[in-house]
């Protein structure tokens, strides 16, 4: 998979983490990788068009709770949150930061994403929402004292990935994997 042309992926991640690390250098280092330099099982589970709820629930076998650490919404309809994906062992399997424009879901949808209590995949499935995985780019990451007491302090991987509603950009990703 590769990002927009001619974006640096790690600064795509940057963006995102200056919405909640402060500053942002406490959030640790992020480079992008390209898919031969990601090891298993990490690679399947960053290396795809397809939402990371389905990707963790199928690697770890079952499913996966939410828990927000952070979030905000913008006057211009941006909604944003900093998440922990929690896997049916009651351990932590993915951190992530998401930002998602709710003037393009219905009403209800954007409600049940502002409820916080279940992953976005599911909400966005669930609703039918016709929506288009793209723009992925790997990540390998270092976590600084922001990031590892949620992933840990050895380096892992993630990547960052765009979502289309109907053809229209929507949600801005960034997906880190917690172990393998």
């Amino acid at each position: 998979m590769s990002g927009p042309r001619g974006v640096d992926p790690a600064a795509r991640a940057a963006e995102l983490v200056g919405l909640f690390a402060s500053p942002p250098a406490a959030f640790g280092t992020i480079s992008g990788v390209g898919s031969a330099a990601v090891p298993e099982p990490f690679r399947s589970l960053l290396d795809h068009e397809s939402h990371m709820t389905v990707a963790m629930e199928r690697h770890h076998g079952g499913p996966v709770t939410l828990r927000v650490v952070a979030e905000s919404e913008a006057p211009d309809g941006r909604y944003a949150r900093e998440i922990l994906l929690v896997g049916p062992a009651g351990r932590v399997v993915q951190f992530g930061i998401v930002r998602i424009d709710l003037r393009v879901v219905d009403e209800a949808t954007a409600a049940r994403i502002r409820a916080a209590a279940e992953p976005l995949g599911r909400i966005l499935l669930e609703a039918g929402v016709l929506c288009s995985v793209g723009d992925v780019a790997l990540l390998e990451i270092v976590p600084g004292p922001h990031l590892a007491p949620f992933v840990g302090p050895r380096p892992t991987f993630g990547r960052v990935a765009a979502i289309a509603f109907d053809g229209r950009p929507a949600v801005e990703l960034l997906e880190i994997a917690a172990g393998g």
